[in-house]
């Protein structure tokens, strides 16, 4: 184990260089903040690169005996600069990014969430974990959406982005794989073509896009679904939250 105490240290300066999209694409690995994170990303056995913490962590014990994880005991003053909350809980992780994350599976098995543009982080969150707890396969991360690794979409996602398979890219060539499978994929944006999600019979394999918070779905993804979906409204509320409108539909879907 190490100890380093300024945050002048090269090796604080590339983690903190991880709160941005270019130091985590030059690195190739990202930050964990937080023990439930560190903890879910050892559950699943990712690979974890470095593991940083405060003399005062309380279960520091358990870190020794971890096998080929570099372990790094770092000052408060160093854990504050490197955390995007104002009271960081000592104990930081760094990851591999997985090269795969923008590649297409050639054979697409299961039910996928498509993010098409969705850019809060709260609300990616939600269907991130909304998407492991239905059983969702995967949830692709479309242009526009907010970034993967960033930190607040990281803490949003609370781990459940190490039970699924998180991927990133135009979704497009996504649309046009599930076409070719015969497997039907969902549009979430009310048109007078659009039918009620009760309509629409359970499956275990299919794609569902959630569109933009304000702008809903792009029009070239739109133009392409099987059918577009809608939740009737029975009190006087205009709309659902992105989120909210993602369970719903996950939940009733999946087979």
């Amino acid at each position: 184990m190490q100890v380093i105490q300024s945050v002048s240290n090269p090796k604080v300066k590339n983690w903190k260089k991880l709160n941005t999209k270019k130091g985590r694409k030059t690195q190739e690995k990202y930050l964990l903040d937080g023990w439930h994170l560190v903890k879910e990303a050892l559950k699943a056995n990712v690979e974890v690169l470095e593991i940083m913490f405060t003399p005062d962590y309380q279960d520091y014990e358990e870190l020794y005996q971890l096998q080929n994880v570099e372990l790094y005991e770092i000052t408060e003053q160093i854990a504050k600069n490197l955390s995007a909350t104002p009271s960081p809980q000592g104990i930081f992780a760094t990851i591999k990014t997985t090269p795969a994350t923008t590649q297409i599976p050639t054979e697409l098995t299961g039910a996928w969430l498509l993010l098409d543009g969705v850019q809060d982080p709260g609300n990616i969150g939600t269907m991130v974990r909304t998407a492991d707890a239905a059983g969702f396969t995967g949830v692709v991360f479309g242009t526009g959406s907010a970034d993967i690794y960033q930190a607040k979409v990281l803490r949003s996602m609370q781990g459940s982005h190490f039970h699924l398979e998180v991927r990133s890219g135009e979704l497009m060539p996504w649309i046009a794989q599930f076409k070719k499978q015969g497997d039907p994929v969902y549009g979430s944006e009310l048109n007078p073509e659009a039918v009620s999600y009760q309509a629409v019979p359970q499956a275990e394999q299919f794609a569902l896009i959630m569109g933009n918070e304000g702008n809903g779905m792009q029009a070239q993804h739109l133009a392409e679904t099987t059918k577009n979906l809608y939740i009737p409204i029975q009190g006087e509320a205009e709309s659902l939250n992105v989120a909210v409108a993602a369970g719903i539909l996950m939940f009733t879907l999946k087979k």
